[in-house]
């Protein structure tokens, strides 16, 4: 059981048989009155976000997160297929908890799985990856009045905004935590 002063940002905890991260916290104490928790937490199961107040002598259980590695294969409907690297056990996700990765999934892709009580529950993506440009309008010499980039569609779909450089068909390499240009391949 993790006491207040325990649980932290980065931290996962059960609430309700839910596991749960810790996205944001703060502490707080006024006075007489005894300490407070502030936490906004995230549902590894679902995604849904929800702030949640703990008080003074509240504990809470820590969630027994396992990680694995595995491979996405392919997409089918709303899920996501995806094969476990050491059983080659494949399942499933659906796109709503996965949320903004799937922007960044092709196949072959190698992600972290997180496994809560033996079952795949979410995933983590490496923070940078490599995707092909597929569609990238032609950069005009001088062209540089705002930022001197352009708006370019990446094989999964995401638009992101490249140098005047990048072309079609050019591999470059995305932050996936901001959504943003890093270099060329």
């Amino acid at each position: 059981m993790l006491t207040l002063n325990e649980i932290k940002s980065g931290k996962n905890i059960i609430l309700d048989g839910v596991p749960y991260a810790v996205l944001y916290h703060e502490h707080s104490k006024t006075g007489r009155a005894g300490s407070v928790l502030r936490t906004r937490l995230k549902n590894l199961t679902t995604g849904a976000v929800l702030e949640k107040t703990f008080q003074g002598a509240d504990k809470i259980e820590e969630a027994d997160i396992a990680k694995s590695k595995a491979q996405f294969l392919y997409k089918e409907g709303k899920n996501y297929a995806f094969m476990d690297n050491e059983s080659y056990e494949q399942f499933n996700l659906p796109a709503e908890v996965l949320e903004n990765a799937v922007n960044y999934l092709i196949e072959g892709t190698e992600i972290t799985v997180l496994n809560f009580n033996g079952n795949p529950i979410n995933i983590e993506i490496p923070v940078k990856v490599k995707l092909k440009v597929t569609e990238a309008p032609p950069g005009v010499r001088g062209n540089t009045v705002s930022t001197g980039g352009k708006l370019a569609t990446l094989e999964t779909g995401l638009k992101i905004s490249v140098p005047l450089f990048v072309n079609e068909g050019d591999e470059v390499i995305v932050n996936t935590e901001k959504g943003e240009y890093v270099s060329r391949a």
